[in-house]
């Protein structure tokens, strides 16, 4: 796990409201920013009186997200309606907090969720009146979560979530180093061994916009490409060259087509 500035900011501000037992958190960004990897970092240093629930990629009605919840907690949800499958969370979640133990569920790719389950799970967080904190949630999402969360109708969710952060790329510097210390834990050796040239790590700053997820894809093109010339350090020259020859092929699926400029021409094809 390499903490960014933006990243360890997420991290302690978790750390922070599990603690101090929010009801809502939600961690929100763009695509590859490391979200995810943030977040299974944090489940795995979590308190051994903590019991976690993870949910990836739930788009259904709210009675799947019961079932879902239910089936992570180790709980039957056969041939229970929606009460009946509330009231079985209910008794459990309370039974946890008897034996001290705090619950957490986390929704990974909460962005599929849709306005109208969000309210039920704000609703189903009425369970949380009075003294006794029975669940928190972790919302984790791209930018369209956020996006939903800022609606007119969807003020009174809004108003129990204790964190809000949008995780955002690496700067110039954070790639810089994003890369040595990916090199570094791989083996590569000492700072003075760097293996990608400052010039390198710009160049691939410059394609990747600091997602960490094209960061890796570039590096690893790149070395390939390095090996291949058998050169013991990539340089940016090898970092070009490999852009270079993707653009020729229409360039990387992860990148936007370009627009094509209208033809002025009066005559054919």
């Amino acid at each position: 796990m390499f903490l960014s500035r933006q990243h360890r900011m997420a991290l302690d501000l978790l750390i922070y409201a599990l603690t101090n037992r929010a009801l809502f958190c939600v961690v929100s960004g763009d695509i590859g920013t490391g979200k995810t990897t943030l977040l299974r970092f944090l489940l795995g240093r979590h308190a051994p009186n903590t019991a976690v629930g993870m949910i990836t990629g739930m788009s259904g009605t709210y009675q799947e997200l019961l079932q879902w919840m239910l089936s992570q907690f180790g709980l039957d949800f056969r041939g229970l309606d929606r009460i009946a499958m509330e009231q079985a969370l209910v008794n459990h979640l309370k039974r946890q907090l008897a034996r001290g133990t705090c619950t957490v569920l986390v929704i990974d790719e909460a962005q599929a969720l849709s306005p109208e389950v969000l309210e039920e799970l704000r609703l189903f967080s009425n369970i949380n009146a009075g003294r006794s904190m029975l669940l928190q949630t972790i919302l984790v999402g791209q930018s369209a979560l956020r996006t939903t969360l800022r609606r007119s109708n969807m003020r009174q969710f809004a108003q129990r979530v204790a964190v809000d952060y949008v995780l955002t790329p690496l700067d110039k510097e954070q790639t810089g180093a994003y890369i040595n210390h990916r090199l570094k834990i791989a083996g590569t050796g000492t700072q003075e061994q760097e293996l990608f040239s400052p010039q390198a790590c710009d160049a691939i700053f410059g394609a990747s916009g600091g997602i960490p997820r094209i960061i890796n894809l570039l590096c690893d093109m790149a070395l390939v490409y390095g090996y291949a010339d058998q050169k013991p350090k990539i340089d940016a020259d090898t970092v070009n060259e490999m852009l270079e020859d993707k653009a020729r092929e229409g360039g990387w699926l992860f990148s936007r087509p370009r627009q094509r400029r209208a033809s002025h021409s009066q005559g054919g094809d």
